[in-house]
Formats: C-alpha cells, sequence, structure tokens
C-alpha cells in the first residue's frame, strides 16, 4: 500500500504541482507586499486615500437611509493585482519555457532528416530493387550457386597453416 502512495508522490507532474504551489504562494505575497507597501500609498497620494479600497468610493442612497457603496477603488486595485501577477507569470515563466521548446524544436527538428526525405539505407534498397528488376529475366529453374572463385576467402578460420 505504501509503495503505491510513494509512486503516486514521486511522479513528476505531483512534485511539480507542488512546487507550484509553494511558488504561487510566495509569489502572491509579493505581489500584495507590492500592491500595499507601494502601488497603494501613490494611488492614495493621487486620490487623497489612504489606498485603493478607499479611494474612488461611491455613496448610492438607500431606502435605510445609510447609502450602499460601490467601491471603484478596490475593483481597480484587484485588477491592478492580476494584470502585474499575469504580467509577471507571463514574463518570468510562459516567454522563457515557449522559448526553450522553440529551441529544442528546432534542435529536434536539426538532429532529423526530412521525413518526407527517404533515408539513405531505404535510398539504397529501393535502387538494388530497381536494378534487380531491369535485369533480364533468366529461366524460372532454380540456378546452381557459383563455386568461389581464388580471390574470396573460403569457409574456417581464415589462418593459413604453417
Amino acid at each position: 500500500m505504501l509503495k503505491g502512495f510513494k509512486e503516486f508522490i514521486l511522479r513528476g507532474n505531483v512534485i511539480e504541482l507542488a512546487v507550484a504551489v509553494v511558488i504561487g504562494a510566495a509569489f502572491t505575497a509579493v505581489v500584495n507586499s507590492v500592491v500595499t507597501n507601494l502601488i497603494n500609498p501613490l494611488i492614495g497620494a493621487i486620490f487623497r486615500a489612504d489606498s485603493l479600497d478607499t479611494a474612488l468610493v461611491v455613496t448610492i442612497p438607500s431606502l435605510d437611509g445609510e447609502g450602499a457603496q460601490i467601491k471603484f477603488g478596490a475593483v481597480l486595485g484587484a485588477l491592478l493585482t492580476f494584470a502585474i501577477v499575469a504580467a509577471v507569470v507571463y514574463f518570468v515563466f510562459v516567454l522563457p519555457m515557449n522559448t526553450l521548446k522553440e529551441r529544442a524544436e528546432a534542435k529536434r527538428k536539426a538532429g532529423r532528416p526530412d521525413p518526407d526525405e527517404p533515408e539513405s539505407e531505404l535510398t539504397l534498397l529501393a535502387e538494388i530493387r530497381d536494378l534487380l528488376a531491369a535485369r533480364p529475366q533468366r529461366s524460372s529453374q532454380p540456378s546452381e550457386p557459383t563455386p568461389p572463385t581464388g580471390d574470396a576467402p573460403t569457409s574456417g578460420s581464415g589462418r593459413h597453416a604453417g
């Protein structure tokens, strides 16, 4: 039972997913810090508010007399956070991975011959086939093997006695 669990955990996809979750959590903390400590004060100075959450607030009168608040600043802050996260993910992860994939594909294609072009062995075999087909046909009786000439080695160890 533990062996199956160990195999499941050690699969590449599970480990990659775990790493992605940890990096994502750390990355979220960094983005939240940038938004809270850098962007919110700048926006607050422009709109004279403490943060985006309190900037661009529109109060609509309601029946109970208190009014409902529409917080455009909070929505703007969420969109800004999303844009920052999307840009960083694209430029730090997606773009380099796509570049690496393109390079690997180019290397793979450079290492392999064109699939439309036959292999050299296939070309040679095709030529031999064509030569055999072009040779005049002999009688349909099987021919006797030709005896070896003095130049060709005969079976044996190939050593000279002596």
